[in-house]
């Protein structure tokens, strides 16, 4: 949301050579990223539009890796067939957790990594229900029992998942990870977005994204 560069983040530092999961893709740009930077993407969308705008994309940049359609809760993999599951928004936030989370951990190998990217907790609580109001300073609902977050005043059809860092991280410990890192990005001085829920003031003051990293067992 706020351009962070990757080499402030170091998310992607060591995946030379690696098997990777792009979890609910899109139009695949991490895993253009890790195909440059010599992984072995796959990139997985539910939807055949982002997928047909990803192959569009490939073909532009002549890129080369496979793209499969499905779901992040039911994945179409073998048991133990990469070495990190990343999701930046996709997966991470479209899917239930209590299910994609425990299918990564299946698809991943012992000392495979998982690392996800998503609106933050305090963003959460924080964003109105109305479209174009920016989230305040003010708690708007609760944090006991967050979990599945509909929009009716938005988009009809619009549901995500977010859970509070307790629950999250009972389930990535019940699902077999340990925690490495959980990095909860700061919006730099001089950055504008185009999002209108979150202004570049509130995010100075206050996590709005926040990356998840964990290791599997």
């Amino acid at each position: 949301m706020w351009h962070v560069p990757e080499a402030e983040v170091g998310l992607l530092t060591d995946i030379h050579g690696k098997a990777v999961l792009e979890d609910g893709c899109g139009t695949a740009y991490v895993s253009a990223y890790v195909a440059g930077a010599g992984g072995k993407p796959v990139g997985l969308d539910n939807s055949p539009a982002q997928l047909a705008t990803a192959q569009r994309m490939q073909e532009a940049h002549e890129l080369r890796f496979p793209l499969v359609h499905g779901i992040a809760e039911q994945l179409p993999f073998r048991d133990e067939s990469f070495d990190l599951v990343i999701s930046e928004y996709g997966a991470a936030i479209w899917s239930d957790p209590y299910l994609w989370i425990p299918e990564a951990a299946r698809v991943l190998r012992p000392g495979g990594e998982l690392a996800f990217l998503g609106n933050s907790v305090l963003l959460q609580l924080c964003v109105p229900d109305h479209e174009g109001e920016a989230a305040g300073p003010e708690l708007l609902r609760d944090q006991f029992g967050m979990h599945r977050f509909e929009w009716p005043e938005i988009d009809d059809e619009s549901v995500e998942f977010h859970l509070s860092h307790g629950d999250r991280i009972r389930l990535l410990r019940d699902s077999g990870f340990e925690i490495l890192d959980l990095i909860e990005l700061q919006a730099p001085n001089g950055v504008t977005t185009n999002y209108d829920y979150v202004t570049p003031e509130w995010a100075r003051r206050w996590p709005s994204e926040e990356i998840w990293r964990a290791r599997k067992k």
